[in-house]
């Protein structure tokens, strides 16, 4: 029996969908860098990650857009959402595969976008072997 062809996670403009998920002023004092993640947010737009891998799409999770009210609930419903299937990236990542190369006819619009970095969101000490959930 042939082995499974592992699934590449590529983003492709034609066939993918943008959700961004509680953005609630009301959480503003109770989301770790509320902030920096609202920052991220406008540069990308609702829905949830379970429900469209339920429908069999592929979903991919614009993690410094993400947050929760505390490190340890961010860190855990991103491992989970990576379990269920979905591909975790960073904005700048999916903005660059959506544009796929300089021949983009808005190329010079977006590359003004990820020009300036994204803001800290604090995530850079989760991804450098800290984290036995995200390996």
């Amino acid at each position: 029996m042939a082995a499974a062809r592992p699934i590449l996670g590529r983003v492709l403009p034609g066939s993918s969908i943008l959700f961004l998920c509680d953005m609630q002023e009301k959480f503003r004092h109770n989301v770790a860098y509320f902030p920096q993640i609202v920052s991220v947010a406008a540069r990308m737009l609702r829905n949830t990650t379970l429900d469209l891998l339920d429908r069999g799409l592929q979903v991919h999770v614009v993690v410094d857009a993400c947050s929760s009210r505390s490190q340890v609930d961010r860190l855990v419903a991103l491992a989970r959402m990576r379990q269920s299937g979905a591909f975790l990236s960073t904005s700048e990542g999916l903005i660059l595969q959506l544009v796929g190369d300089a021949a983009h006819p808005q190329f010079k619009e977006i590359q003004k976008l990820i020009k300036e970095p994204a803001p800290d969101s604090g995530l850079l000490g989760l991804f450098q072997g800290q984290n036995p959930l995200l390996h």
